[in-house]
């Protein structure tokens, strides 16, 4: 491929994310055009495809965050429109956007993951479908978007699964609690960026405390042994691999310091790039500016991901 000049830049969209991907795809825009591409934006709820063909772009910047853009439809329309695109494609987005699919894999490759099963959400609402603690999540999105934990001596899991009003999905992902602390990897190709340690205001690193100013703390390095590490980072880009993923990815654990256990939670293949992303901190501590790193995710850029 030729180097890229036009950009379009997929934002917004439909999912529960939706807010969150405005501001990561505004802030990847605003930096490609610093960089002197021309950038446009398009907010992924209407006719994308006929967006898509008027704009004629040489690059999509994919900063679609769960459903739709984060689950491999919008890698396949690109792969029909032969469109060059960022991130990973059609099979490592949809594996990784389904943490029950995805922990089979990394349990194959011998990845360090809890016991789970899947359920309807009404029957996660009404009893409790293994022992307390344990989390339960929707199997398809992210950002920690409707994420419980049950403790143990909770009378019964939340109301609001058997809610007429949850809009998540039907099927519900319910896996073991791990205690102790946030670590998270970012995966830049095939190499791993650095270890942070999340420390979170809030109960658990949920929505709020992963978006809200203030709502969680960076510590960049994260204050674990080398060999600890070295572990996360080597999980992180055997994760990666594994599934297949391209360009930039995100790898989330639980390190059980009792235990000396590092736990693989997940895989995020659309990583936030917002202005608290954990992202362009670790590529900022490795001596990559936020310009640099988008640059560097679009030229990366390919078809059959």
């Amino acid at each position: 491929m030729t180097a890229p000049r036009k950009i379009a830049v997929l934002l917004g969209g439909r999912s529960a994310e939706r807010e969150v991907s405005l501001v990561s795809g505004r802030a990847c825009a605003e930096a490609l055009r610093a960089e002197g591409f021309d950038c446009t934006e398009i907010d992924a709820q209407g006719d994308v495809a006929a967006e898509l063909s008027r704009a004629n772009p040489d690059v999509a910047f994919n900063a679609l965050h769960g459903r739709w853009g984060e689950d491999g439809c919008v890698q396949g329309l690109l792969e029909l429109m032969r469109i060059p695109y960022t991130h990973s494609g059609v099979l490592a987005s949809a594996l990784a956007m389904h943490k029950q699919r995805a922990k089979e894999v990394f349990r194959a490759e011998g990845l360090p993951v809890v016991g789970s099963v899947v359920v309807d959400r009404r029957e996660a609402g009404t009893r409790h479908v293994m022992e307390p603690p344990y989390v339960v999540k929707p199997v398809n999105e992210g950002s920690s978007v409707g994420v419980f934990i049950i403790r143990k001596g909770d009378n019964r899991p939340p109301g609001e699964l058997g809610s007429d009003t949850w809009a998540l999905g039907d099927q519900v992902m319910v896996e073991e609690f791990v205690p102790g602390r946030e670590l998270t990897v970012a995966v830049m190709g095939d190499r791993p960026l650095a270890v942070t340690e999340i420390v979170s205001k809030t109960s658990f690193y949920d929505y709020e405390a992963k978006y809200a100013e203030g709502g969680s703390k960076h510590i960049l390095p994260a204050p674990i042994s080398e060999d600890v590490s070295r572990d996360a980072m080597s999980i992180a880009v055997r994760a990666h691999r594994v599934l297949g993923c391209r360009g930039v990815s995100r790898a989330d654990f639980r390190f059980d310091d009792k235990r000396r256990r590092v736990v693989l939670l997940e895989v995020n293949t659309q990583p936030g790039m917002t202005p608290t992303s954990l992202v362009p901190e670790q590529a900022r501590h490795v001596g990559k500016n936020f310009r640099e790193l988008v640059r560097w995710i679009v030229e990366d850029a390919s078809c059959d991901r």
